[in-house]
């Protein structure tokens, strides 16, 4: 049977909180196997590895090998995350056509599209069309792939399917970036070995996951399965979830952007720090993850979103606390401190996809992943400019602003998220 001719699950309707026991699950390995067969999770895997390749270092080959300014550059960029997130609704609306792997192929193509211009790229003009079509591919992939994941599990074996696919992508995105950066020391020549590479990676993961030919009958994908009980009166409350995970989303360059400029410029410690804590982080929200996901099957994934957004919070009242002991002591707080805030990061990741799968109505999943990913998209981008301004206001006002936005998010969650 080819997975063109497999029947699809449906999407989960009311996944009630004492659902499989996480010692039904199957592992790791398995759990790739029947998210898309072992070819989609290679395709996840090459797909990751190419964009650690090439992501790091995107401005530095607009500077150093197009020969563009830091700002003009930067604009590019900002330009391709934009217009990035105004693909995502419409990959959204693709979904609810009926289609599963061929988005998913569509945003590597595009990605591999972006790669081709960039190195023929000799202005501002090619380096911003690059950008763009990086940016569209990139942020219409998170999507495009948990709808795949969506159409072949259901239930908490869902769940975990989506964990280890993020943790494989993220397992990937490190090799592919401690690559890169042994790559650098070669210079201009390395930046472009690195943007073939990572053209040939998209084309390679776009080709796999083209062939398994996966979509969901259009007459399936516009039916809409009646839903009585906790599941159904909270459907509609998805729509909040998109204003809700705003706060949220600031997470991630929390550790990119703030810890870093805390450590630094605030307690006064070597760049080493940072990159330890980084480091820390990556290893074990890798190794973690699943486990995590596992451990929480019984539990409501609406509860679990919101006691993530109060761990989140909790974390950036300790660091809060940590800079105000300054120096290497500061610092080992900081470095202390961040276990919370990962296991935070891990509880967030681990159920905020799961919870809007499970409540979308199945003719307007692609929809529903398309505003969460959108919100998730617009936190990120809003991140860096609120944190950096949050910190020059003063290092004592960003982390009680940071943790009141985001404990007022998750009593959001709490109050409006769908009971799933």
């Amino acid at each position: 049977m080819t997975l063109l001719d497999r029947p699809v699950c449906p999407a989960a309707t009311a996944d009630a909180p004492t659902a499989s026991p996480a010692a039904e699950l199957p592992g790791t390995a398995r759990l790739l196997s029947i998210a898309g067969g072992r070819r989609y999770g290679l395709a996840v895997l090459v797909d990751a590895l190419g964009a650690g390749l090439l992501r790091p270092f995107l401005l530095l080959y607009g500077v150093g090998v197009i020969g563009l300014g830091v700002g003009t550059a930067g604009l590019a960029l900002s330009a391709g995350m934009l217009a990035g997130l105004a693909a995502v609704p419409l990959t959204g609306r693709w979904i609810d056509r009926g289609a599963r792997s061929l988005p998913v192929a569509a945003t590597l193509l595009v990605r591999a599209a972006g790669v081709a211009v960039l190195l023929v790229a000799s202005g501002a003009a090619g380096f911003t069309a690059a950008a763009v079509l990086l940016g569209i591919g990139s942020q219409a992939f998170p999507t495009a792939h948990a709808a795949v994941v969506a159409a072949l599990t259901d239930g908490r074996l869902r769940d975990a399917a989506l964990a280890a696919g993020r943790a494989l992508r993220n397992a990937g995105l490190g090799v592919g970036a401690l690559a890169a950066t042994a790559a650098t020391a070669g210079g201009t020549g390395a930046l472009r070995t690195l943007a073939l590479a990572t053209a040939l990676a998209c084309l390679l993961a776009a080709g796999l996951v083209w062939s398994l030919r996966l979509t969901v009958p259009p007459a399936a994908a516009r039916q809409d399965t009646p839903v009585d009980g906790p599941a159904a009166e909270g459907r509609s409350g998805t729509a909040l979830l998109g204003v809700a995970n705003l706060p949220y989303a600031f997470c991630f360059d929390v550790l990119e952007v703030a810890l870093p400029a805390l450590l630094v410029t605030t307690l006064h410690v070597a760049p080493a720090w940072s990159s330890g804590i980084f480091v820390g982080n990556t290893v074990l929200v890798i190794t973690t993850q699943l486990a995590v996901v596992l451990w929480i099957s019984r539990r409501s994934r609406r509860s679990v979103l919101a006691a993530s957004g109060l761990v989140l919070a909790l974390s950036y009242l300790g660091f809060w606390a940590a800079g105000s002991l300054g120096g290497t002591a500061g610092a080992a707080a900081v470095a202390g401190v961040s276990v919370l805030y990962t296991a935070g990061e891990i509880l967030y990741t681990g159920t905020g996809t799961a919870l809007v799968v499970a409540a979308a109505p199945p003719a307007r999943l692609g929809r529903a992943l398309a505003r969460w990913e959108l919100s998730s998209g617009l936190g990120r981008a809003a991140a860096p400019a609120a944190l950096t301004a949050l910190l020059a206001a003063g290092p004592h006002l960003l982390w009680p602003v940071l943790a009141a936005a985001t404990a007022l998010g998750a009593a959001l969650v709490r109050r409006v998220g769908p009971r799933v």
